[in-house]
């Protein structure tokens, strides 16, 4: 099995300086449900005066109408980035109806019994508009609307070319070093991907807050959970129940075998998926007994974004692309961390702690050397992942390397103390120290589990009498910090102006369709 050899105290070569990071651009997106005064999960529509959710730049919705998302544009720094979702959060906030608050956490708030009360999101008339809707219908046929409601946090990370430039320039190999900027850049990234993944249940170790459910969402499923309070199901060892068998779960994908050693390989695996039948999809059939489409298709993934992994290579698509066009067209330009829960005590579902941290380690993954990832490594790592979920706050919870096992808290304190060197180099940028802080407060985490976001959540879930009630207090806390956000004269205008402007984009599309949807899905299939 081909792990990476044992680390040494810092991956990061002498030559490298901080000059080589200026150029480093993130954005953020988070989603979150609209919520109810009841605590029950908003009935209504996305809000006109927010726009239109299919042609909004920075609002829009996810799965269900009610799970709106917020999305940064590429930022300089975290400050920047944070910033920004906050003036989305506030903007968001003053056109809710009344007594409709976002809901704090990455496991939903109060649903009831009947899965059709999880409106699908709406995007209009326009045969992209329906095609978005019906994709939706797909996945709630697929694994249930319950499954749609799950909230998180997507952190989208690129690296300038200056650095990639001097990588390439260092590389002993010489078959490394005759390939263009575009594809040394892919192979990169790729590599940050695999350790990444190598990774995730530090992620789920540091910045998991998912330890518990409200019983609501388990509704007709089978589970392993127990009781906390009434109302509130959890484990109580557990820090990230979105990321495990609860979660976004589809075993068809688990047979894709797609693997992230090469990008073209990645790619025709993706493309084997959107065009081979799944034949527990083919039951299902295309269409209701009225004739009305009920998927996309019968295939493994209705489109290329149903393939759910937790951290995705990303270009960014023109017009009329798809993202795997522009992947192979372009080259990976971004990769987007996706194993990240909401932080219910961030007012935007994330802090610059958690962001500090998610870059010190991204960079520490892309220097750090990289052996492909197959199949019995990555059962390994899923294995790593499930333990970490559903008990890494345990005294003994384990990380299999290899043919050995080792204590989780020795395998994060190794990587911990390598990606302290990654941190002090991107606060040498600014000659700040958020990045050190950052693993400081992460060192603390480790040190002691009752520092875990995990366990405060626990905590304060018992305080509260349950996860409705915590997550409302935490809702009503939020709202006092949008009521005192400021946001400037232009920035009002800003986004009144791209409200009225998605809008006419949206009309513009339902003019201008040239064809029934019956044929443009026709033709699609």
């Amino acid at each position: 099995m081909n792990q990476p050899s044992t680390l040494t105290s810092s991956v990061i070569p002498t030559w490298v300086d901080a000059s080589l990071l200026k150029g480093m651009l993130r954005g953020i997106e988070r989603e979150s449900l609209r919520m109810q005064s009841n605590g029950f999960l908003s009935q209504k529509n996305h809000p006109q005066a927010l726009g239109s959710a299919l042609t909004h730049p920075h609002i829009t919705t996810d799965y269900s109408e009610a799970l709106m998302e917020f999305i940064t544009t590429p930022q300089t720094t975290i400050a920047a980035a944070l910033n920004e979702l906050s003036d989305i959060h506030s903007v968001v906030h003053q056109q809710l109806e009344a007594g409709e608050r976002l809901w704090p956490l990455s496991m939903p708030c109060m649903l009831d019994d009947n899965e059709e009360n999880i409106k699908l999101a709406q995007y209009g008339s326009s045969n992209i508009g329906r095609f978005k809707t019906l994709y939706r219908r797909g996945l709630g046929v697929r694994y249930g609307r319950r499954m749609q409601t799950i909230s998180g946090v997507h952190y989208n990370l690129s690296f300038p070319d200056s650095l990639f430039i001097a990588l390439q320039q260092h590389e002993q190999n010489p078959q490394l070093k005759q390939l263009s900027l575009q594809d040394y850049r892919s192979h990169r990234y790729f590599g940050l991907i695999r350790n990444f993944i190598r990774l995730i249940p530090l992620v789920m170790y540091m910045l998991g807050a998912s330890p518990s459910v409200c019983r609501c969402f388990l509704t007709g499923r089978q589970h392993h959970l127990q009781p906390l309070v009434k109302g509130t199901l959890y484990l109580p060892e557990a820090t990230a129940l979105r990321m495990g068998r609860l979660g976004y779960q589809n075993s068809a994908q688990k047979e894709l075998g797609i693997h992230y050693n090469d990008l073209h390989d990645y790619l025709d695996g993706l493309q084997k998926a959107v065009h081979t039948p799944y034949p527990a999809f083919t039951d299902l059939g295309l269409n209701d007994e009225q004739g009305e489409p009920i998927q996309i298709n019968d295939h493994v993934l209705q489109i290329e974004n149903e393939y759910y992994s937790l951290v995705r290579p990303k270009q960014v698509p023109q017009a009329g692309e798809t993202p795997s066009q522009a992947l192979k067209n372009r080259g990976v330009g971004y990769v987007e961390l996706r194993a990240v829960d909401v932080n219910p005590y961030s007012p935007i579902g994330i802090d610059e702690v958690s962001a500090g941290f998610l870059e010190s380690l991204a960079l520490y993954c892309l220097l750090n050397k990289s052996p492909d990832l197959f199949a019995e490594e990555q059962e390994q790592i899923d294995r790593n992942q499930l333990e970490v979920v559903n008990r890494g706050r345990a005294a003994d919870a384990q990380i299999e390397e290899g043919a050995s096992s080792v204590a989780l808290k020795d395998w994060a304190q190794r990587h911990l103390n390598a990606i302290q060197g990654c941190a002090a180099l991107l606060d040498q940028m600014d000659g700040k120290r958020l990045y050190q802080d950052a693993i400081q407060i992460m060192q603390q985490r480790l040190n002691d589990v009752e520092n875990t976001l995990s366990a405060h959540v626990i905590a304060d879930t018992l305080q509260h009498g349950g996860t409705w009630n915590f997550g409302s207090v935490m809702a009503q806390h939020h709202v006092d910090h949008y009521d005192q956000h400021p946001l400037s004269e232009e920035t009002k205008q800003y986004f009144a102006q791209l409200a009225e402007t998605s809008l006419q984009k949206q009309a513009q599309l339902e003019q201008d369709n040239d064809m029934s949807f019956e044929q443009y899905l026709a033709q699609y299939r």
